[in-house]
């Protein structure tokens, strides 16, 4: 089983991408703000990272900066910044993809399989 941290400020939103990961048969590891989310990829060592962008302490690209300097592991925006060039920008970043919100269940599943590899 695949483990995939998730790194999301808003409860709301945390339990609704828990609830679809746990759909799907993946287990989630939850984190509620950058410094977390960066201690617990490095320590628990995830299949995949969902990175809110806009954080309470560090923003999710000083996150993702700072998890890829230590390991490799897919990182996929999930956010709520969906203006023109914002996409290009997290993607330039540091980002492997990008999942706007509101998520879909069928394009988080989708998007998640395609970065684990097994789609």
């Amino acid at each position: 089983m695949a483990t995939i941290l998730c790194i999301e400020d808003n409860p709301q939103n945390m339990r609704l991408v828990r609830k679809i990961l746990q759909f799907g048969g993946y287990q989630v590891i939850e984190a509620n703000d950058g410094l977390s989310g960066v201690q617990l990829a490095l320590s628990q060592q995830p299949d995949l990272i969902l990175m809110d962008i806009n954080l309470p302490d560090i923003d999710g690209l000083e996150a993702t900066h700072r998890i890829k300097e230590k390991m490799h592991v897919p990182i996929v925006a999930l956010t709520a910044n969906a203006m023109y060039g914002d996409e290009e920008r997290i993607l330039s970043a540091g980002c492997d993809g990008y999942i706007s919100k509101p998520v879909s269940k069928e394009h988080l599943l989708q998007q998640v399989a395609l970065f684990l590899g097994s789609n």
